[in-house]
């Protein structure tokens, strides 16, 4: 009996991208000995990328779909997928086309070798604009530094997965998923295939600058305490500098001369005054995290299935 895979692809206001994955996704696997199906997972969208999924599997019995009843986010999206994956092992990817399906042989004959995970990393960032890829590597970086995990520059969601990994994946019930540093954490036995990135055949990216700012913060405070730590020894640096202005008082006390400076004791003011707010922020983020998790609210809402 061949082994099963799962593709699990994530899909929001991607109508223009549907069946050319599904057709790369096919061409991929025909000369392969395995039994595979799809799970397009439709993240509220609110163009035609249901219909056309749901067209699809009518015509294919391989593709299935879930559909959410509003935007959940992509790492979510991912979640729910491989909360449905009853297969020997599971593949996540992107709808856009720029994870290529021809690198699909590669990662499952790396599976075959014995390998739990097998995760992509994104060779050429050429084409990425000059902010997003020194954003890109700082977030890595700072990641690596402030968690207890290392995540190699270029990371991306494009990972096959064991179902031993996905069975533990499923127990997972956080509220901020961050599926790259999770897999890392997790252990097993995992290795690294480089790709470089497609072209995306429809439509834009769906991922602005204010979702990665996002998904950075969410990545760091998820598998980290270190800010908080962080936090702390800024409070008491900046407590013992201002102790140098004890003498300074004093000196001019004593000297007779009046303490001038207005400008730079508000400017001194409005700074630590920013720190505050700064160091309280992160304290609030943290506590914010142990709320939302705390209501014990599902992590995604269903509308629509054809899975059993």
């Amino acid at each position: 009996m061949n082994k099963k895979v799962c593709l699990i692809i994530p899909a929001f206001n991607e109508e223009g991208n549907i069946r050319m994955i599904a057709a790369a996704v096919e061409a991929a696997f025909k000369p392969l000995p395995y039994d595979h199906y799809i799970i397009f997972v439709d993240d509220g969208s609110t163009d035609g990328t249901l219909a056309v999924i749901q067209q699809l599997c009518a015509e294919n019995d391989r593709t299935r779909y879930i559909s959410f009843s509003r935007n959940h986010g992509h790492q979510v999206a991912l979640k729910a997928g491989i909360d449905h994956s009853d297969a020997d092992c599971s593949i996540t990817m992107d709808s856009d086309l720029q994870h290529p399906a021809d690198l699909l042989p590669v990662m499952l004959n790396k599976w075959e070798q014995g390998y739990e995970v097998v995760y992509s990393i994104r060779t050429e960032q050429g084409q990425l604009p000059f902010f997003k890829k020194i954003s890109s590597a700082l977030f890595y970086k700072l990641l690596s530094k402030l968690s207890n995990i290392e995540l190699e520059n270029g990371s991306a969601d494009f990972r096959l997965l064991d179902k031993k990994v996905t069975y533990q994946l499923k127990q997972i019930t956080e509220n901020d998923i961050f599926l790259r540093g999770l897999v890392k954490w997790m252990g097993f036995k995992q290795v690294a295939v480089s790709y470089k990135a497609g072209t995306r055949y429809s439509g834009n990216s769906k991922y602005s600058y204010k979702k990665m700012m996002l998904l950075a913060l969410q990545g760091i405070t998820s598998f980290s305490t270190k800010p908080l730590y962080v936090a702390i020894y800024i409070g008491f640096a900046f407590s013992l500098l201002s102790l140098l202005y004890i003498p300074y008082a004093i000196y001019s006390y004593w000297l007779g001369h009046v303490v001038s400076g207005w400008a730079s004791l508000i400017v001194t003011v409005t700074f630590l005054g920013g720190l505050q707010l700064i160091i309280l922020g992160i304290i609030g983020l943290y506590l914010g995290k142990l709320f939302m998790q705390s209501k014990g609210r599902p992590l995604y809402i269903v509308d629509q299935t054809n899975l059993q």
